[in-house]
């Protein structure tokens, strides 16, 4: 068996790992980073981007249907439209491939070995590759100084309706090969409502089913209201506070909090209750690590409890999200090189890509008030903001949120159509430390949805010019 040597082994390819790979090469560190499928993990290629560019189609096809059945007060008229379904996972499939490309080409301008195949750890400083099955590849072993885990997440699966059949995870959701005719999506958060939505809008009769007595559980009301609108406007059914109970032929079964069960006819189910730290079949228990319930449990260097050995992104456990994992990616290799760096992030942005989208980052005004903090919070509608009406947009608001005292920003909400693009704006204020005066007394651009933010921090200061 061959032995490679190296400062730094990266076990995983996804967004933690590839960063951590690319900035360890920029900064002269010795990698191999190990990866079973292709670089770019989950996000890029059944995550993220894929889900993105689907949810784009289905979007463009709502368009034209739209247009097809109605007079359009654009004076745009359309014949009936179809989609080619092969065609579209052809060219979503075309997208992941550019970027899986590029990022194994960084990595290699960067002088990272890329070993392909499934890493078992052995101890801190030795792990075992198994190379793909008719590969022709000889199994090696990595000794090296520092060990980066990586691995990622995956969807979980409810025990009493394994993946299999007629039931999906996200993944197959993302390629497939007929618009089913009924589909039923478990669990209302963004995935399922990002997909559900997507499915619907290319000709899907969708139910979904979520526990919780609302949608998107883990967002203020506010700022679910206009997706709860939208999809009504959809024809998306919604059963809240609704238990599943399992799978009987092609139907779903489930149970109202009253106890009056009932059965939900499926071509498709879709499972997306959320998603699990990928902590079993690599030898992770070798390391016998402090753990955090399911995820490796790290401090604010991303190190865990064994010296030298690190672990960043969904192993990690929540927020479970792409940028995330980069920037901690980013940050564990600076440190390994000899930098001073802490994970202290002010606020990390999220984004749903419902119909309308949902971006926040730091406190809502629910939990500024739970830390005790006296804040002064308000919104701007973009009924009121002329861009957003040129765009046919108005549902949907900005929100700030800052200290009553100082007037230090605190947290930023938005929701409508194409509001996750206010997100770089509204982490970075927080993170400069802004308060009210410097987003009011900032120029910007007429007409965008950004003049929204302007006029949401004039608003708290009792002065909103638009409204």
């Amino acid at each position: 068996m061959e032995t490679i040597n190296t400062t730094l082994l990266i076990i995983g390819g996804g967004p933690a790992g590839y960063v951590a790979g690319i900035r360890a090469g920029q900064l002269g560190i010795p990698t191999v980073l190990v990866e079973g499928a292709q670089p770019g993990g989950t996000c890029l290629n059944i995550g993220c981007i894929p889900s993105k560019a689907l949810i784009h189609a289905a979007d463009e096809y709502a368009k034209t249907m739209h247009y097809a059945a109605q007079t359009s007060p654009l004076g745009i008229k359309v014949d009936a439209p179809s989609i080619d379904l092969e065609k579209t996972v052809a060219w979503k499939d075309g997208i992941v491939k550019r970027l899986t490309g590029g990022v194994g080409a960084l990595l290699k301008k960067q002088g990272v070995r890329v070993v392909r195949g499934w890493a078992r750890v052995l101890d801190g400083k030795t792990v075992e590759v198994q190379p793909h099955e008719g590969s022709g590849q000889e199994p090696v072993r990595i000794r090296c100084e520092h060990l980066l885990l990586a691995s990622g997440s995956h969807a979980v699966e409810l025990p009493f309706m394994p993946f299999g059949g007629p039931v999906i995870s996200s993944t197959e959701a993302l390629s497939p090969s007929e618009v089913p005719r009924r589909m039923v999506v478990v669990g209302a958060g963004y995935i399922g409502l990002e997909l559900g939505t997507a499915f619907r809008k290319l000709g899907s009769q969708v139910t979904v089913v979520e526990a919780a007595e609302r949608i998107l559980p883990a967002y203020d009301a506010d700022l679910v209201k206009p997706v709860a609108s939208s999809l009504e406007r959809l024809g998306v059914e919604v059963r809240l506070a609704t238990s599943v109970l399992g799978m009987e032929g092609e139907r779903v079964k489930v149970r109202d909090a009253s106890g009056v069960e009932a059965y939900l006819e499926a071509d498709r189910v879709l499972v997306a209750v959320g998603r699990k730290p990928a902590t079993t079949g690599w030898g992770l228990e070798h390391l016998m690590l402090d753990m955090n319930g399911r995820a490796v449990k790290v401090d604010e260097q991303c190190r865990t409890s064994m010296r030298n050995v690190w672990a960043i992104g969904d192993l990690t456990g929540e927020p479970m999200l792409a940028h995330r994992a980069m920037a901690q990616g980013e940050m564990v290799a600076e440190i390994i090189a000899g930098k001073r760096r802490w994970f202290h992030p002010a606020a990390i942005p999220a984004v749903c890509y419902t119909d309308p989208e949902i971006v926040v980052a730091g406190m809502s005004p629910g939990e500024a008030a739970a830390a005790g903090i006296d804040a002064i919070s308000a919104s701007f509608p973009f009924s009121a903001n002329g861009r957003a009406m040129t765009i046919e947009s108005t549902d949907g608001f900005v929100r700030v949120v800052a200290r009553k005292d100082n007037h230090l920003i605190l947290g930023w909400q938005a929701v409508g159509v194409g509001v996750a693009e206010l997100a770089a704006g509204f982490t970075q204020s927080i993170e400069l430390g802004a308060q009210l005066e410097d987003v009011a007394r900032t120029i910007h651009a007429h007409p965008t949805l950004g003049e929204a933010v302007q006029e949401a921090a004039l608003r708290a200061l009792g002065h909103a010019l638009h409204i």
